[in-house]
């Protein structure tokens, strides 16, 4: 194996002195990450859909749903603390497994269930467990993938989301329709993807170094970015750092848009356009594809920018706002009588949101050494979290007093992109890497 610091005779050095791409294993990392995301996403949209049954067969009140639905937003907040922490302790194979294994017995234990308080305990141990998953995958493209690349794999990983998403609904009608699987048994069949998806990760995933299957050509493209100066910080230390904050910042106010548009949408159309989107998927879909599309291509522009000899600030902020006026037209949704051009703008607006998450998700490990981005990520997600179970309980009172009027709350989505980009920049106005002069020596582990 070639020393990072080691340009072989093959590759070619960049117009910027650096390595040019050689090799595509790492792809083979984006893959194996992409799928685990469809997995993660089928699982914990797969509820949602089988409310209707549920509510038949064990009796449910729409309150009873509203309990479970925040026991698990409450969990998957609070779990992002610990996962990400112990993520940044085991590393991304040890880490992420353990987190996978987890989602997955809660998933299948909502085929167990039969009360209230048995789904609760279910969605608690899935929320614990999926909070794992995006500390997971930003640290493990961190290893795989140097700083100029690295948003652009984000962004290809982030779009599965929505893929999952999209495939929750044919999945669940596969089994119950074509297979005759009743919900118990749907839960509990599809909980063998996570079992599927542990071995692969167990299988395929390692650093780069340990593989063996990385080329010298592409393992010193992936290791081509300058020696970290500081090789881990403990939780104290993160929490005290503005970097920290301006990631956890921006996350608090644009998770929730997101959270707002997988939770409210299918409502907004029925009661709209008089359309349910869990029966006619197609306007989803297209939107969907959209978001995907703006995933993709956010985390493209800003990899593209700083291979083109830009600043990471540059690139990173110019990405985002960027995205901000992606968002915009949500502001011409309401009143639309033309559903098609609203299913238009509302993609438009959700490629926006990609964008800007496949761009602010690849900020920490711009920031901070790659034994930290767990916790950072996992900083971020719980500020998210929190938003989001504060924008579900706003949109009810809101469209309460407004008598289901959507104006106020489209145009409060569209504000939080440029206050978080402002956040961003006031918080962390370079986006320079933290320096071991910032941070206490009791809490600086080996020095590169």
């Amino acid at each position: 194996m070639a020393s990072s610091n080691v340009i072989p005779a093959n590759v070619a050095p960049g117009a910027a002195g650096s390595v040019r791409p050689a090799g595509r294993y790492r792809w083979l990392i984006v893959a194996l990450l992409f799928a685990a995301t469809t997995v993660n996403y089928i699982d914990r949209t797969m509820l949602g859909l089988l409310v209707p049954t549920l509510e038949k067969d064990l009796g449910w009140s729409e309150d009873d749903y509203g309990t479970i639905v925040s026991a698990f937003q409450a969990a998957y907040a609070l779990g992002f603390l610990f996962m990400g922490a112990l993520i940044d302790r085991l590393g991304p194979r040890i880490g992420y497994a353990i987190a996978i294994a987890i989602w997955t017995i809660g998933h299948v234990a909502h085929g167990f269930a039969s009360s209230v308080t048995g789904f609760i305990a279910a969605r608690v141990v899935l929320g614990l467990g999926e909070a794992g998953h995006f500390p997971s995958v930003i640290r493990a493209l961190s290893e795989w993938f140097p700083q100029k690349e690295r948003a652009y794999a984000v962004g290809w990983v982030n779009s599965a989301t929505t893929i999952g998403v999209i495939l929750t609904a044919p999945t669940i009608a596969l089994l119950m329709v074509v297979f005759g699987a009743d919900w118990r048994e749907t839960f509990i069949y599809t909980g063998i993807f996570g079992a599927i998806l542990l071995v692969l990760w167990l299988r395929l995933y390692s650093a780069p170094r340990e593989s063996g299957k990385v080329s010298e050509a592409e393992l010193a493209w992936i290791e081509h970015d300058p020696p970290e100066k500081i090789d881990q910080i403990g939780w104290g230390q993160i929490v005290r750092r503005r970097e920290a904050w301006a990631f956890a910042t921006a996350k608090f106010l644009t998770d929730p848009v997101w959270f707002l548009m997988l939770f409210w949408l299918p409502k907004y159309f029925v009661s709209t356009y008089d359309v349910d989107l869990k029966v006619v998927l197609l306007p989803m879909v297209i939107m969907y594809i959209l978001s995907d599309i703006g995933s993709v291509l956010g985390g493209w522009t800003s990899s593209r920018l700083i291979q083109r000899g830009h600043s990471v600030n540059f690139a990173r902020k110019v990405t985002m706002l960027g995205a901000g006026f992606c968002v915009l037209p949500l502001l011409a949704v309401t009143g639309l009588e033309n559903m098609w051009l609203a299913v238009l703008l509302i993609g438009i607006a959700l490629a926006g949101h990609q964008a800007f998450s496949s761009t602010i998700l690849s900020i920490p490990a711009d920031l901070f050494p790659k034994r930290a981005v767990g916790s950072v990520i996992g900083l971020g997600g719980f500020a998210g979290g929190i938003g989001g179970m504060i924008m579900a309980k706003s949109t009810g009172m809101v469209l309460e007093a407004t008598g289901g009027n959507y104006t106020l709350i489209f145009a409060a989505c569209t504000v939080v992109y440029f206050t978080a980009v402002l956040a961003v920049h006031l918080l962390s106005p370079r986006l320079a890497p933290l320096a071991p002069d910032a941070v206490e020596p009791k809490a600086l582990a080996d020095l590169n």
